[in-house]
């Protein structure tokens, strides 16, 4: 049984378990679904007016947040790129919320989200180092870990600042 996030409780069960079994099991647990759906409710609210701290509405805004992610993010992909051997064919910078950075490997374009602008610059450095890497390997695997490793050792800590700010600035404790 897991919350998903819009707060729908989704319960899977094996073949041929009859729906009243499935139905007790879901009564006996109320409590804990009424919780972790307040839980799940807040959390959504608060990553909300985490990225809310960027304004964003205008086209106006958009293009300045632009202009300021390019002058930050592109000296960091030359070095790194330079450094590991690798070249995106594109960048681009876009509004995501569910990903700091993504890499197609099919036409290695990498994306990096607009909302990285409100992390440290040594936790943007991670996501640009981080999507580099897929270049290399697209997997996450012990092989993309040990290039993280050499090429940006501090990742597993900008991962965890990058992770408390998140909650802190949320109110997410």
């Amino acid at each position: 049984m897991r919350i998903v996030k819009n707060g729908d409780v989704h319960v899977s069960a094996p073949v041929g378990l009859s729906r009243k079994k499935v139905g007790e099991f879901i009564e006996e647990h109320r409590d804990w679904i009424l919780q972790a759906s307040k839980r799940m409710v807040a959390r959504q609210e608060q990553r909300t007016k985490f990225f809310n701290q960027l304004p964003m509405e205008t086209r106006i805004q958009r293009e300045e947040a632009i202009r300021r992610l390019k002058v930050l993010v592109e000296p960091m992909i030359e070095q790194h790129a330079k450094e590991m051997g690798v070249c995106p064919n594109a960048i681009s910078y876009k509004p995501t919320i569910s990903r700091w950075g993504q890499c197609n490997i099919k036409n290695r374009n990498i994306n990096i989200s607009i909302y990285v602008l409100l992390l440290p610059e040594w936790c943007v450095e991670h996501v640009v180092v981080h999507e580099l890497c897929h270049l290399l390997e697209p997997s996450h695997n012990s092989r993309f870990y040990t290039l993280m490793d050499k090429y940006f050792p501090r990742w597993r800590e900008a991962r965890k600042e990058t992770r408390r700010i998140c909650r802190l600035k949320d109110g997410i404790k």
